[in-house]
């Protein structure tokens, strides 16, 4: 329906664009390299390693220090008596909004189960009844009790602590404090593994590569996109740009996931807010007003346990009501025991803001959560660049729609990683245990992408919170899309007319990834005029079936335009022209 830049020829042509940085001073190899260790990046680096693939697990910070240690929540799947896979389907169907993919979805529950399974023999803990069966609680839009939980509130810690354990106990070969920067590829633009800057002295400082003839994007969200986010630090869109530079296609990312129920810190508070997990509400918690009124009811069936876009966008609607700054979440009647046992972590964090929910109401508002959208890939996780595989957040399996149902993120996590790695086992299958190490294209030798300072994060956050957060228009998508675009052709200005742009660095790169991601968020969302799931346009306040029951698919093109189209259908087309042999059937 529209394209934006001249086009850039088939799907995963090679942009040639990377980031500026100093050529590689040291090198591994290996046959996949995995770059993320939440939930989808360790479970694929450990059935990796038990398929005897030379592994490499490359993290921006710690290994537990991604998203899914703060998943609090838990992790959705039929594993309750009564509970079926069809009523899981059915439910992420509704919560989508008619974007998921069917078969994805289906793909997702069937496994699921299993694989939380597999979860638990490698170590992860979950809360069990006094009868020693799993306790599960519901969220919203879930129909039945199907949210597996552990520590109460505490779920995400402890899948982390399990994997990262399990990964130090098979010895896999892990740098951590490591920023990915590009995506090396070789003369036929398959995948030849990363160039990477590790933080700090070790064992490997500054800028070096894997050399891998498989990569595995689990790099997790782009939150800090936004001002005001649940995500930490570290999530600042670098997969998704990444995937862009190599000339990969990603999809659906104007639906971007506003948590209804964050800790409100101020109006003026940035970065990591504290979430308060929609197990509260599962558990029986009110939403309300500042005079008590519960303003849930009757606007959805399930009321304050409605799928997160409806629950966010009545949170709006009586803020606007009321010109307030934000709404109160009520659990006052759990009662001391309740809190202290089932939700530990969210009464410490209160407390420790001056808030004590066992004798007062929580302040929440919605603040930026999830990308439902990311790079897009396959049933088997594979992107349009050969080689590149993208799994958990940072990807578009089609799973999520336009809204993600509550606690299959980290579902999605586990049962993708698995359905790579299969991929890519089988790919191997050829050319015995370790598949050649490609050569890369050598590193260009001038700057192929300028850099942006270090502040201008803080300016890219605010022109995002203002123009495309919850509530969006054309006007404030035409004035976001403006703010940016300036930002954009400073840099590339100052690159092409002299040469110069910021030093490179931690700050610069990630500042420049944003900048990317943005731009790409902002162009989908203009683009879509239309309200579905977690895209809320105001000036287009209603659902249209006829013209956008359709994805948005966004390329960088080598002069660093964006090319962007929509779907014939809600259908994706393959990744792949075709499917070689070798590949796995579908199950």
């Amino acid at each position: 329906m529209s394209t934006t830049g001249p086009t850039a020829g088939r799907a995963g042509t090679a942009t040639g664009i990377r980031l500026h940085a100093p050529a590689p001073g040291w090198a591994l190899a290996a046959d996949v390299v995995v770059v993320g260790s939440g939930v989808a990046g360790l479970t694929a680096a450990l059935r990796c390693d038990a398929a005897g693939l030379r592994t490499v697990v490359v993290t921006k910070a710690r290994l537990d220090d991604g998203s899914t240690r703060w998943a609090q929540g838990g992790i959705a799947a039929a594993l309750g008596e009564g509970d079926t896979p069809e009523q899981h389907l059915d439910d992420t169907l509704v919560a989508g909004a008619g974007l998921c993919d069917e078969e994805a979805v289906r793909i997702l529950v069937t496994e699921g189960p299993d694989a939380v399974r597999r979860l638990i023999e490698t170590g992860a803990h979950f809360d069990e009844t006094s009868e020693g069966g799993l306790e599960l609680t519901r969220e919203g839009g879930h129909h039945r009790r199907r949210i597996a939980h552990a520590g109460g509130d505490a779920t995400g810690a402890e899948i982390s602590r399990a994997l990262v354990e399990a990964v130090r106990a098979r010895g896999l070969r892990t740098v951590e404090n490591a920023l990915v920067l590009d995506l090396l590829t070789d003369a036929d633009g398959r995948t030849a593994g990363v160039t990477l800057h590790v933080m700090g002295e070790g064992q490997h400082d500054g800028v070096g590569a894997v050399h891998a003839p498989a990569v595995v994007l689990a790099t997790g969200g782009m939150g800090q996109v936004f001002s005001a986010t649940t995500n930490p630090s570290v999530s600042t869109g670098d997969g998704v740009a990444l995937a862009l530079r190599a000339g990969a296609e990603v999809s659906d990312l104007e639906f971007v996931q506003f948590h209804p129920t964050v800790l409100f810190l101020g109006a003026d508070a940035e970065g990591q807010q504290p979430l308060v997990s929609e197990a509260v509400r599962g558990e029986g918690a009110h939403l309300v007003d500042a005079d008590g009124v519960r303003f849930m009811t009757g606007q959805h069936e399930l009321g304050e346990l409605a799928p997160r876009d409806i629950v966010a966008k009545g949170i709006m609607r009586r803020m606007q009501e009321l010109g307030a700054e934000h709404m109160f979440l009520d659990a006052r009647h759990f009662g001391a025991d309740m809190w202290e046992h089932r939700f530990p972590t969210i009464l410490a964090s209160c407390r420790a803001h001056g808030i004590d929910p066992v004798t007062e109401p929580v302040p929440v508002a919605p603040a930026a959560h999830y990308a439902s959208g990311g790079v897009r890939t396959d049933s088997r996780g594979r992107t349009t660049v050969p080689g590149l595989y993208a799994c958990g957040e940072v990807a578009c399996t089609g799973v999520h729609g336009a809204n993600r149902l509550a606690s299959n993120s980290l579902l999605e996590g586990l049962v993708y990683a698995e359905r790579i790695v299969a991929d890519i086992t089988a790919s191997h299958a050829g050319d015995g245990l370790h598949a050649r190490v490609p050569a890369p294209v050598p590193h260009p030798e001038k700057p192929a992408h300028p850099l942006l300072e270090p502040e201008t994060r803080f300016t890219i956050q605010r022109i995002m919170t203002e123009g495309a957060g919850v509530l969006r228009s054309a006007a404030s998508l035409d004035t976001a899309a403006e703010a940016l675009q300036r930002l954009h052709a400073a840099a590339r200005g100052a690159l092409d007319e002299n040469g110069k742009t910021a030093e490179p660095g931690v700050d610069t790169w990630e500042a420049t990834n944003l900048l990317c991601v943005a731009r790409v968020l902002v162009a989908a969302a203009r683009l879509r005029e239309e309200t579905r799931g977690c895209h809320w346009r105001e000036d287009h306040a209603e659902r249209d079936d006829t013209t956008w029951h359709r994805h948005i698919v966004v390329r960088l093109n080598p002069d660093r335009t964006l090319a962007v189209h929509t779907t014939d259908t809600a259908d994706f087309p393959p990744t792949r022209p075709h499917q070689p042999e070798h590949r796995p059937q579908e199950q």
